[in-house]
């Protein structure tokens, strides 16, 4: 073994024997930018991550038992602590085969006043209810005259590997989830919402990263929290290096028993949370979220017919800008400042997909469907031979 894959070898034992999985940058793979302290979305100072992760159940796919390799993802912009405290947002998609719900009252009112929930496609209703009942049972609009509310539920497919027309999702998951959303350091791969999700022809999952940078005399944060299940395996691309062809005869996933009929290679989905702390206005988030398919794009996501390729974007900033009564005040960015922001989304939205790859573990599912992680050895061994890592 040379000195090289030493290195990288010391990183990941090391890693692994603090109970930590290796990231993207352990591996030694370069990205371009500079990101926050964790390299992840809750670099956002407030913002709050949970999950709620299920995993039971080997075998034949018995509808109703499993097995069950799903889960629930729980971001809260400002905190559960703040309660009702909107946040300037806006979303935007790619390619439409998929749901957030609450979108359009977003868009209408440049706010997002819930948190924002991830789960598998046929789940989305019972997280929606469940985080409704949790708004009554805790008083979560505390001295609000409401009598409506539009939670944002957003989902992927996990049916290759998931019994997913069992439901198994239920009001308990959705409030575990909740209940563990927590600022600091969080968890990737097969993790949450994204348990059993695949991700350009090889695992997939939850992964996260951030930007900091400075404009004028201010420095900003601008984090990502990605639920990647999207992508062909040709098309993997990572620092530049076809990786996808370069490990077209490496064995990425097996189908005993077909679980998802008239698949395409690529079809699937990927959403991604955008965060920032500085002052932008729901138009400008707007912007911030078109940009998040150049992300996609850098590690060979395609937009595919069959993938629902949905984002969201917003802003912690002008925290008192809510008012059902009062006219108030906010501050704003120049449109001309905004372009640091732009290359942010897009170089945390790359690094963030590739983290959720390298979190990612192999994981056997219904009928013995299994979908295998992409190996860091030869991963790493590519990215040598395009002379992406050094000798």
């Amino acid at each position: 073994m040379n000195k090289v894959f030493t290195f990288f070898a010391i990183i990941i034992i090391c890693c692994q024997s603090f109970g930590q999985k290796p990231r993207a940058r352990d591996l030694g793979i370069p990205f371009f930018g500079n990101p926050g302290k964790l390299n992840s979305i809750t670099d956002v100072k407030g913002i709050e991550v949970g999950y709620s992760t299920i995993i039971s159940g080997k075998g034949e796919n018995i509808l109703g038992k499993g097995p069950v390799r799903t889960g629930v993802t729980a971001i809260f912009p400002r905190g559960k602590a703040k309660k009702f405290s909107p946040v300037f947002a806006n979303w935007y998609s790619l390619n439409g085969n998929g749901e957030m719900t609450g979108t359009t009252w977003v868009t209408e009112s440049g706010f997002l006043e819930t948190p924002i929930m991830i789960t598998n496609t046929n789940s989305v209703g019972v997280v929606r209810d469940a985080v409704l009942k949790w708004y009554v049972d805790t008083n979560w609009y505390s001295g609000e005259n409401w009598w409506y509310t539009y939670p944002v539920v957003a989902e992927t497919y996990d049916g290759f590997l998931n019994d997913i027309y069992g439901f198994h999702v239920k009001e308990e998951h959705v409030l575990e989830a909740i209940s563990n959303a927590t600022t600091g350091k969080i968890e990737e791969g097969n993790v949450g919402g994204g348990t059993g999700m695949m991700c350009l022809g090889f695992k997939g999952g939850t992964g996260t990263a951030s930007r900091q940078f400075k404009v004028a005399d201010s420095t900003y944060t601008v984090g990502v929290l990605v639920q990647a299940n999207f992508g062909a395996k040709f098309n993997l691309t990572i620092a530049g290096v076809p990786v996808g062809r370069e490990l077209q005869d490496t064995l990425n996933y097996e189908m005993k028993k077909p679980a998802v009929p008239n698949r395409n290679e690529g079809d699937g989905s990927i959403i991604v949370v955008v965060a920032t702390d500085a002052p932008l206005l729901p138009h400008q988030l707007k912007r911030i979220a078109k940009r998040v398919p150049i992300g996609i794009g850098n590690v060979g996501g395609r937009g595919a017919n069959g993938s629902g390729d949905i984002f969201i974007a917003f802003s912690t900033a002008n925290e008192n800008a809510f008012s059902r009564d009062q006219t108030v005040s906010v501050k704003s960015m120049s449109n001309d400042q905004i372009s640091w922001f732009f290359q942010s989304t897009v170089q945390a939205v790359e690094e963030a997909i590739v983290n959720a790859m390298i979190a990612a573990e192999d994981m056997e599912g219904v009928n013995g469907n299994k979908v295998y992680a992409i190996p860091h050895d030869l991963l790493i061994k590519t990215l040598k031979k395009y002379n992406r890592i050094e000798e």
